[in-house]
């Protein structure tokens, strides 16, 4: 009966992949399965091997290998790698990595020239490579041409290429003689050196070599497995312990997430599942990220591999967990400061403007954010009358999008959700910025519809309940970052990328120097808006998910964006931050603007009650407007003046109200934010004092500040019963139901 009903008539929620209708119910609202009129969408054949099972994913480190042939230059760290005909083309950057003013270099030539190729020693050519398996942090490549095949696997954080052959063994090609400084033509195992950098190649037990003294060698053995590595030293120790884990080839990779309320430790589980076609050896050998050792419980071997993102350092085994501390993040800020008239009267304003009419996803979605952002700060002036008109506004928006047919029931042409099947995602139309034929951004623009949802939730949770409009929402949260690897919808985990610590962009990532990721900021929000949907409605699951995308995200915004410790960007890089994180680089550039402003702002906004990490660090925020000041000759800004006030106030309040007073009516403010926002936190944040990261709460929606001495604690309750909070340093304050409540106390 339930098949009968998802083919034949109204679909309530529907976690299936057969649409009988152009139009799918998902409670009170809906999505299409027909394009509409005149929309794009991503390509018509997804590049992948027979029988592999899944949604492809998108906006990974390896995804134009399901876009385009052969794939374009990948990034697994501390390998690059590109797939061609001849095979895999492998690559160590870390011995090239350069840096100026412009970016950090670590990128893979273009061309043939100064990597390996792993290929086949029965084959010259192969005319296609296609995904045949993936898993967390791994891939899997099949080449074949009749029956000969070569299927190689790699992955971040490995040195290691892992290939199994049929019709034939390894042959691998170099860019001139090797030096053999191990092994000869008689043994299995064999350390070369090639322009400065070290390979071990791994042939089966009782196995030999032909080529030794030329640019090629090939592997003789009638056993189809082999590996090659990346080595970070030419010692005999060395190549012994790599080769104890050679023939160990990763087959799966999991990570695993933990969020502990009463402690507001956030651990993660990173585990590899190997199958050893010699011996008994289970494990592998993985370098670990600084995001990662900085917080790991691994132990470390002494050795290391130079990155783009600094140094990796290499453990062995079968997992590794790493424990970070969740920060908290608040709805709203507390109003402890500023003129409540004032505030009011420029509240009213937002209130009095016409609504602008509907345009594409981002844009769509920078309004939503801005206006859910200005119901909390209403409500705490008081002004519940236009509280309650901005979330009305709100409400009606996210209906009218979560909606696919007109007053009429017919499909709508703009303004809805599209689910493609083939690719196993959702696209907002009208698009942009290639968030439908590139399914680009994703995170980015949804991450706004998240946190307006959020706030008609918080006032109205019977709107979100999963038959009405919850499962539409929850679909976005899907379409994003699916917590299920089972998913029949989505892909795991899409946008975010669990061993990087941080989420990709690009949803083909075809470029020469990897996938890229440029507003982290952005990518925050929309785990901010998860975290603040499922604790308004009561869902765990899902909080603990955005609270671990969020933490880790931190994390590496930190090390990679930010570098707040100055150990990870070459000395030779002057800016303090990287814009653009990519594959092969870090660049100090938009793909939108050369402006000062844009540069660094576009990692600040939106600013809102869920940015106070880009405070945890104030000497860090000080730096980062010092460089901005000085690229501008002062603090004369064409654009976004109002998101580099609120940054600034992370490290000088006054300055940053200064500037507001002085600028406020003559500047136009950035799209996604407003001049009451602006006011709100800058006043507040003056009253407040900097943010405290050290001190954590049981309870999500909490926070510290610090100023003359004194913390003030402030919990957010949104829930309908009074709770009490303990913070990490022992004290507690009581909340009553849906009530913001601060305490000032000598520390």
């Amino acid at each position: 009966m339930q098949r009968y009903w998802m083919v034949f008539a109204i679909i309530l929620v529907n976690f299936g992949s057969l649409h009988a209708e152009p139009v799918t119910r998902v409670g009170a609202g809906s999505y299409s399965t027909a394009l509409p009129p005149g929309a794009a969408e991503p390509p018509a054949k997804v590049l992948a091997a027979p029988g592999l099972k899944g949604k492809m994913p998108t906006n990974d480190w390896w995804s134009s290998l399901a876009w385009m042939p052969f794939g374009e230059r990948q990034y697994p760290h501390p390998l690059a790698v590109q797939c061609g005909p001849q095979g895999l083309r492998v690559y160590y950057p870390g011995a090239n990595i350069t840096a100026n003013q412009a970016a950090i270099f670590g990128f893979m030539p273009d061309k043939t020239g100064d990597d390996v190729v792993l290929g086949h020693a029965g084959q010259a050519e192969f005319p296609d490579a296609l995904v045949d398996g993936f898993s967390d942090w791994f891939v899997s490549v099949r080449f074949a041409r009749g029956a000969n095949t070569m299927r190689v696997t790699y992955g971040h954080g490995s040195p290691f290429v892992f290939a199994l052959y049929e019709g034939g063994a390894a042959r691998v090609a170099f860019p001139q003689p090797p030096k053999v400084w191990s092994g000869d033509e008689k043994s299995a195992v064999l350390g070369v050196t090639v322009k400065n950098k070290h390979y071990g190649l791994f042939g089966p037990n009782g196995s030999t070599w032909s080529g030794l003294g030329e640019k090629t060698l090939t592997n003789r053995s009638m056993k189809p497995y082999f590996s090659l590595a990346v080595l970070p030293d030419n010692t005999e120790e060395t190549l012994k312990l790599f080769q104890r884990y050679a023939h160990a080839h990763v087959t799966d990779t999991q990570v695993a997430w933990a969020y502990d309320p009463k402690s507001a430790q956030v651990t993660t589980n990173f585990t590899f599942t190997t199958k050893a076609h010699e011996g008994e050896q289970q494990g592998t050998l993985f370098a670990l990220y600084p995001h990662q050792w900085r917080h790991s419980d691994a132990k470390l071997i002494g050795k290391d591999y130079p990155s783009v993102r600094g140094k990796m350092k290499l453990s062995q085994g079968q997992s590794f967990q790493t424990k970070m501390r969740f920060s908290g993040v608040l709805p709203v800020l507390p109003n402890v400061g500023g003129d409540k008239q004032r505030l009011e009267t420029y509240l009213k304003t937002e209130v009095q403007g016409k609504e602008p009419t509907l345009a594409d996803t981002y844009a769509e979605g920078k309004w939503l954010g801005r206006t859910a952002c200005l119901v909390p700060i209403a409500e705490q002036v008081p002004a519940d009358a236009v509280a309650l008109a901005l979330r009305e506004r709100v409400r009606k928006r996210l209906e009218e999008w979560f909606t696919a047919t007109n007053a009429d029931g017919k499909p709508k042409a703009k303004g809805l959700f599209n689910y493609n099947e083939r690719w196993g995602t959702l696209i907002g139309y009208p698009a942009s910025f290639g968030s439908d034929k590139e399914l680009n951004d994703h995170h980015f623009h949804y991450g706004y519809y998240l946190r307006a949802a959020a706030e008609v939730a918080r006032h109205d949770p019977a709107w979100a309940k999963a038959d009405r409009w919850g499962g539409m929402v929850q679909l976005l949260i899907r379409d994003i970052a699916s917590p299920d690897r089972n998913d029949p919808l989505f892909p795991f985990l899409r946008c975010f990328d669990p061993y990087a610590g941080h989420s990709w962009a690009s949803g083909h990532a075809k470029f020469g120097d990897g996938n890229n990721h440029e507003s982290s900021s952005e990518a925050m929000n929309a785990w901010y808006g998860m975290i603040l949907w499922a604790e308004a409605i009561g869902d765990a699951k899902t909080r603990d998910l955005g609270i671990w995308l969020y933490t880790t995200e931190m994390a590496a915004i930190n090390e990679y964006w930010f570098d707040v410790h100055g150990e990870n960007h070459p000395a030779s890089y002057p800016v303090p931050l990287v814009t653009m994180v990519w594959g092969g680089k870090g660049a100090n550039a938009t793909w939108f603007s050369a402006k000062p402003e844009h540069i660094h702002g576009i990692n600040w906004l939106p600013i809102h009650a869920g940015s106070l990490y880009l405070g945890h660090y104030p000497a860090y925020a000080q730096k980062n407007y010092a460089w901005l000041l000085k690229s501008k000759g002062g603090p004369k800004w064409d654009e976004w003046a109002d998101i580099i006030w609120m940054y600034r106030a992370l490290s000088d309040s006054d300055d940053a109200l200064k500037q507001f007073e002085n600028g406020k009516d003559t500047v136009k403010f950035e799209a996604g934010n407003s001049k009451a926002q602006t006011y709100y936190w800058l006043t507040n944040l003056k009253e407040l004092g900097q943010v405290e990261p050290t001190i954590t709460a049981d309870y999500p929606l909490a926070s510290v500040f610090r100023k003359d001495g004194k913390r003030l604690y402030c919990v957010c309750n949104i829930g309908d019963a009074a709770r009490t909070v303990t913070f990490s340093d022992g004290f507690q304050l009581r909340a009553e139901a849906r009530k913001t409540v601060t305490a000032r106390v000598e520390k």
